[in-house]
């Protein structure tokens, strides 16, 4: 069993339960757009409108965020099983954990006009 700080679970069933529970939020997420651009007719005022929602800002806060989790948990395994040396792995995990950081961020500020 591999032991890091930079696992963002405590087990890899809590890992796996992340990446499951964050695949459904992100395919229900993306069921939904698709619904929407396939029965509106897109156009500013649909759009903005639809993001307008309190509800519709929630759920895509709540993708953005799954989509930081699901991420991290993916790079973090990928990187513990072909980055050997810890220093290495961790200078790689440090940097996509500060990447995905400032995308949800910038995507917050986006979403709620921050």
């Amino acid at each position: 069993m591999v032991n890091s700080v930079t696992n963002l679970g405590r087990s890899g069933v809590f890992d796996w339960m992340i990446q499951r529970v964050t695949a459904y939020v992100l395919a229900l997420y993306t069921l939904f757009m698709l619904g929407f651009t396939l029965m509106t007719d897109v156009s500013y005022e649909s759009w903005s409108g639809l993001f307008e929602q309190t509800w519709f800002r929630i759920f895509t806060l709540l993708a953005l965020l799954s989509i930081g989790a699901h991420a991290w948990v993916g790079l973090w395994t990928v990187t513990t099983d072909y980055i050997k040396p810890a220093a290495t792995r961790f200078v790689v995990q440090a940097i996509c954990g500060l990447v995905m950081f400032v995308y949800v961020v910038w995507g917050i500020q986006i979403l709620w006009g921050l």
